[in-house]
């Protein structure tokens, strides 16, 4: 199975065995056709259970699989009549940020989002989809002018974040990102932003000020990527599946978060393995919710994107057993005495230091 994840090696060895039985055959004219069977139902068996319901971690790694849909994969299976732009007007073109004009089922829109290379050479172009701020320069200038010509704009998000480099850095990677949310924050058109891989950190966010935020079903979006976490809280980055567990980032999570709005279905597998299923869901996906979108009014798509992002943010309360707030009360009464003690020989010391040395015992 060509890209196998660690995960997906017990439906490999499998597969594998399925095509040597299926040589043996056909090469010796042996009858191997009931074990055939047998393991071709074994394999969908074992597929249907593996890809059920993978781990956060699992999901991650798919996410981040080399042979993933990219941006320009879903502009050409998806929209119509597809112009590419480039520059930023400002000091180069970005590679990490693709984008320009095209069609959804007749409607133009503006179409813009992160890509990532498709083998070394072209991930070295495009700094693994990582944005210097020409880039996010670059998107915004797209995404004026969709608002200057009431455009819909729809965003793909598939990057581990900002490029961190001094480059970015001497050329204000932080103020371009901002300039980007502040933007986005105040456009008159629709803004759909869809996360088809992996949406790290405010490389992510730069483009996902959105109405609404779809998210493919097997795609993560998180503050800072599982092994920049794992960095912080273990000094190791290799414990990234650790902290995906633990981070909340898959498309279920964060549906349940309200902080995106809907899930576009994927084959068994990921999107890599039939990108004609997924593009054909996210279009409707992308229909539907645009056509909602475009019945309001420019104000009240101001207000509409403004009220989902003051919504988000969620926490809860942890009920207390009998026993633990028994134990919470006996400690907080146990804090009060001690205190009035302290202060009931705070106030002896200073009356005995008040007395006469000689009336002092």
């Amino acid at each position: 199975m060509a890209g196998e994840l660690p995960f997906e090696k017990p439906l490999s060895d499998l597969r594998e065995k399925i095509k040597t039985l299926e040589t043996l055959a056909a090469g010796n004219g042996m009858d191997f056709s009931e074990e055939i069977a047998r393991l071709e139902e074994r394999c969908k068996q074992l597929e249907q259970e593996m890809y059920q319901e993978l781990t956060p971690a699992q999901k991650m790694h798919v996410a981040r699989h080399h042979q993933r849909p990219t941006t320009l994969d879903f502009i050409q299976a998806v929209f119509t009549d597809f112009i590419e732009l480039h520059g930023d007007r400002l000091f180069a073109d970005d590679l990490a940020i693709v984008g320009g004009l095209a069609k959804l089922n007749g409607v133009p829109v503006t179409v813009v989002g992160h890509q990532r290379g498709k083998d070394t050479r072209d991930n070295i172009a495009r700094f693994f989809g990582s944005p210097h701020p020409e880039g996010f320069r670059k998107a915004l200038r797209f995404m004026q002018q969709a608002n200057k010509f009431n455009r819909p704009i729809i965003t793909f998000i598939d990057t581990k974040g900002a490029y961190p480099g001094n480059t970015a850095e001497e050329r204000g990677q932080s103020e371009a990102i901002a300039r980007n949310l502040r933007e986005m924050a105040g456009f008159g058109v629709p803004i759909i932003c869809v996360v088809i891989g992996e949406g790290g950190s405010g490389g992510a966010l730069a483009l996902g000020v959105g109405n609404r935020v779809l998210m493919l079903e097997n795609a993560i979006y998180s503050a800072i990527s599982p092994n920049g976490a794992a960095s912080i809280l273990w000094k190791d980055a290799s414990k990234a599946d650790q902290a995906a567990e633990a981070m909340k980032i898959t498309a279920k999570d964060l549906l349940a978060f309200e902080v995106i709005e809907d899930i576009v279905e994927e084959p068994q597998g990921g999107a890599h393995r039939d990108l004609a299923y997924t593009a054909e869901h996210l279009k409707a996906k992308l229909w539907s919710h645009l056509q909602e979108l475009r019945a309001m009014t420019p104000e009240e798509l101001k207000e509409d994107r403004y009220s989902k992002f003051r919504k988000i943010g969620k926490f809860q309360i942890a009920q207390q057993t009998r026993a633990e707030e028994q134990q919470t009360t006996q400690l907080q009464s146990a804090a009060d005495e001690s205190s009035e003690a302290a202060a009931a020989g705070g106030e002896a010391s200073t009356e005995k230091a008040a007395l006469p040395e000689s009336a002092q015992v």
